[in-house]
């Protein structure tokens, strides 16, 4: 939690987002992304400053726990002194014990965000899904969060000015903004009318323009004259001298031909998963993961 202090900017984690939006469709299936379509709704997680405290956070663990279908697992909400914005114990359950930060008492709206990322990491210990190292696996928390329907929260409570900041959770707040923006794109779902900080439209803003990104890199047919440019030049490369692998600065790879065609891999723009097809001009290629068809010209 930047509470205070400096923010960081940018998108440094985004190899380990893309790898946890992976890592979620794998363990999920399609299908069952799909079941959270609906992100938590602004009001069943709205708290005032005069709510009661813990009457009112234990309402917003219960809508959080009900979001994630864990009817099983009971939430018990306290506030202690401690660096971090919230910690939970991840037992195995049926009750799991929440501590959050004691600033929590005088920002209560910003409780909902808090508990989104700690009944994140119950829902993924209950799925099995983790990250070795603590940092990858925040960012995993932090990123499903955000595509799951509960994550905006923790965008909103970014805020800075000239004299003061908050920010909570791992990732930076254009990285929220860029799992969002993901999500948005599938679920056609725009959660920048939910906002209340004005920070975190901007950083929705830049996260969007990243995630759009993603459907504009080469062999897609989106992908712009300069993309098109390099990716001709690669691939005479890679067709006449037998060069293949990763290529600097390229999302793509080619696989140097063998027993049969030159291909072309490249990851998925919507789940990441990487896809390989033969290099024969226009292809349509469907994602195995996602199950998002693509038009490619390789």
């Amino acid at each position: 939690m930047a509470n205070g202090g400096p923010v960081r900017h940018g998108f440094p984690h985004l190899d380990t987002v893309r790898a946890s939006i992976t890592a979620l469709y794998r363990r999920l299936s399609y299908d069952g992304v799909r079941t959270f379509a609906a992100s938590v709704a602004p009001a069943d997680v709205a708290f005032c400053d005069t709510d009661d405290l813990y009457p009112g956070a234990q309402r917003v663990a219960r809508e959080m726990v009900r979001h994630y279908r864990l009817p099983d697992a009971r939430l018990i909400v306290g506030f202690r002194e401690m660096s971090h914005a919230a910690n939970v114990e991840l037992t195995a359950g049926p009750e799991y014990f929440v501590e959050l930060n004691d600033r929590f008492r005088a920002h209560r709206r910003d409780i909902g965000a808090a508990l989104a990322h700690e009944v994140t990491h119950v829902y993924l210990h209950r799925l099995g899904l983790s990250f070795p190292g603590t940092r990858d696996n925040e960012i995993l928390t932090d990123t499903v969060a955000a595509y799951l329907g509960a994550g905006w929260l923790l965008l909103d409570a970014y805020r800075e000015d000239g004299v003061s900041s908050q920010k909570l959770g791992y990732l930076t707040p254009e990285e929220f903004g860029y799992v969002l923006a993901k999500r948005a794109l599938v679920f056609a779902e725009d959660p920048s009318v939910w906002f209340t900080s004005p920070q975190a439209y901007t950083a929705y803003g830049e996260g969007m323009a990243r995630a759009r990104h993603d459907g504009r890199e080469p062999p897609l047919t989106a992908a712009g004259w300069t993309g098109r440019r390099r990716y001709a030049r690669d691939r005479h490369r890679a067709r006449d001298r037998g060069e293949g692998g990763e290529l600097p600065g390229a999302s793509y790879a080619f696989v140097p031909p063998g027993p049969g065609p030159l291909r072309v891999s490249f990851p998925c723009p919507v789940c990441g998963q990487r896809i390989r097809v033969p290099v024969r001009g226009r292809v349509r290629a469907r994602c195995g993961l996602c199950r998002t068809v693509l038009e490619c010209d390789t």
